[in-house]
């Protein structure tokens, strides 16, 4: 049985193949009387607090993470001139621990007729002995022809990178051929280094309604061939944005860098950005550098069935090794909830989710995500909770804490799952089962988790939840993130976000939560980082001091708060 969310986004695609038929494929809302419109002051009543953001204007993906001399830089797609996609440039961030950031004159913008119509979203590779190199899309024309391009520091040796240039001579460096679609040619990878002396990218595309991943290797980085196949492709899934392609250890939570490829007790993990969907997808897998192939495992889903690193507003992501503390790190778009009005009064859209350490899990069936370490220094005032039982409709305030920007960490426990709901097979979609059951509802084993970003009286509050049901061999949990009552505003549109957490109950009857809470961002980390789920949310009573935290129970098992620490967190630099 196909779930309705499915449903729709199969309807949405057929729609698309027919309009489109190999014509042009770029998918951003574009409304060309507000690109240029700036506010004259920024609102700053939904601003995040720790959440990167630039001090104004639209951003979205995250393009080239890095470290280099020192500095962690971001680049990122950004509008100077407005709160709506358009002007496209590659934003510029600098920070020496991934949390505050001082904001740079953006990189890299259209000035040649190579990337006359937009610099679109690409990779930073550094080079062994040479320095880094910025690789990305150039749009040609309107129609949103694309080729791939390439652009250097003028001084290599200057830590912040401030000044890159695009030499005509050798741009651009890569054309899709005669058979291929121009418009959906984008999003070159960070290139890894193979033992036969190449150099190997990635690009997004699609042929047909099939999502490839195009593969290139070149031996100076300059000249670059096209394998005569896809590492990989995957039927129905439409074009393939911003993939991201990289090792992972077997064993330990330490990240690899991509020379690593190849290495000893590794796997490898293939993710695309679903430009239909507009969800994330991943695989793991085997890559066999001999043939140029990369295969899933058997555990891994292609497409829309597939693992995803987060299951709400999370898009466009891209990784990078940090070689201070040996950790692969992902960086993730967030995007507005609100309308294309309510971003230009306010004069900015768009954040960075919180960067993560991924890892593989013991499993090795999924990744694993946690906000990095860094962000612990912003922690401040701490309560704490111990062993506070809820029984069925209880909840309890957590009261001490600044709790429009807080995080908290707790662990629930339960003493039977004889009460949990059966699982009927046919809830295959975890965001429609969340929105048919969501806190509100009555059950067995939950709903039970956090009430966010909560009004005093409760007319606001955005809810992260598990909710436990029996299977045939097994039991399956839920965890939500409801927004559907997240505010009074009426226009906004309110999801509820939700995905299953792979975890064995039987010895063990606990489900921790993390959730971190900024002003209008709620981002939940779900049993050590199984599954992560970050929504946005406008609360209208639920404001900086008028906001409120609470756990709470609605099933019929008691529900003890084994250990609750919360914290008010401070506010990022962001200079």
């Amino acid at each position: 049985m196909i779930s309705l969310t499915n449903c729709l986004c199969l309807i949405v695609f057929i729609l698309v193949c027919v309009l489109c038929n190999n014509g042009v494929e770029a998918f951003h809302d574009i409304y060309p009387g507000l690109q240029s419109i700036s506010a004259p002051s920024v609102n700053k009543l939904h601003r995040t607090g720790f959440h990167f953001q630039p001090n104004r204007n639209w951003i979205n993906d995250p393009n080239g993470p890095m470290y280099y001399r020192g500095i962690y830089h971001l680049f990122y797609q950004y509008n100077p001139k407005g709160a709506v996609w358009g002007n496209i440039v590659w934003g510029h961030s600098v920070s020496k621990d991934l949390i505050n950031w001082k904001e740079l004159e953006p990189a890299l913008f259209p000035s040649k007729p190579f990337d006359k119509y937009g610099c679109w979203s690409g990779s930073a590779t550094i080079l062994p002995g040479k320095g880094p190199v910025i690789l990305y899309t150039g749009v040609v024309d309107k129609q949103s022809n694309e080729v791939q391009c390439i652009a250097i520091p003028a001084n290599a040796s200057v830590p912040l990178l401030t000044n890159w240039g695009k030499p005509d001579r050798l741009n651009p460096i890569l054309t899709a051929d005669h058979r291929m679609n121009g418009s959906v040619f984008r999003d070159p990878t960070t290139a890894w280094f193979g033992k036969d002396g190449h150099w190997r990218i990635l690009i997004g595309g699609k042929t047909g309604d099939t999502g490839v991943a195009y593969l290139y290797r070149s031996k100076n980085f300059l000249k670059w061939i096209r394998a005569k196949h896809p590492i990989h492709s995957a039927k129905r899934t439409g074009m393939w944005e911003c993939p991201d392609f990289y090792p992972v250890s077997l064993e330990g939570k330490n990240g690899l860098d991509l020379s690593m490829m190849m290495g000893n007790n590794v796997k490898h993990v293939l993710k695309n950005s679903l430009d239909i969907t507009r969800y994330e997808y991943y695989t793991i897998g085997t890559y066999l550098q001999n043939q140029d192939k990369y295969i899933p495992d058997k555990t891994s889903e292609d497409g829309w069935g597939g693992l995803r690193y987060d299951y709400g507003n999370f898009y466009a992501s891209k990784s990078f090794f940090d070689p201070t503390k040996n950790r692969r790190i992902i960086w993730g778009w967030a995007n507005e909830s609100d309308t294309k009005e309510d971003d230009v009064k306010k004069g900015w859209a768009g954040i960075q989710a919180i960067p993560r350490t991924v890892w593989l899990d013991s499993s090795r069936r999924q990744l694993r995500q946690w906000p990095v370490e860094e962000l612990n220094r912003l922690r401040g005032k701490q309560v704490e909770m111990k062993n506070r039982k809820l029984k069925k409709g209880g909840y309890l305030e957590v009261k001490g804490i600044t709790a429009s920007q807080a995080d908290v960490e707790v662990t629930f426990s339960f003493s039977s799952l004889d009460k949990a709901e059966a699982f009927d097979p046919n809830w295959e979609n975890a965001e429609d089962l969340c929105a048919q059951k969501g806190s509100k509802v009555r059950g067995g084993v939950g709903p039970f988790g956090l009430l966010t970003l909560a009004s005093k009286k409760l007319e606001e509050y955005t809810s992260v939840f598990f909710r436990v049901f029996k299977a045939a061999n097994k039991h399956k949990i839920l965890m939500c993130s409801d927004a559907k009552s997240s505010s009074l505003n009426r226009e906004l549109y309110k999801p509820s976000f939700a995905g299953f957490v792979n975890v064995d109950l039987g010895n063990n009857k606990k489900l921790s939560l993390r959730s971190l809470i900024d002003h209008s961002v709620v981002e939940s980390f779900g049993v050590g980082g199984k599954t992560n789920i970050l929504s946005r949310v406008y609360p209208t009573l639920a404001l900086k001091e008028k906001a409120h935290l609470f756990v709470f129970n609605n099933g019929t098992e008691h529900i003890t708060v084994e250990n609750l620490k919360a914290w008010s967190m401070k506010t990022a630099s962001r200079n």
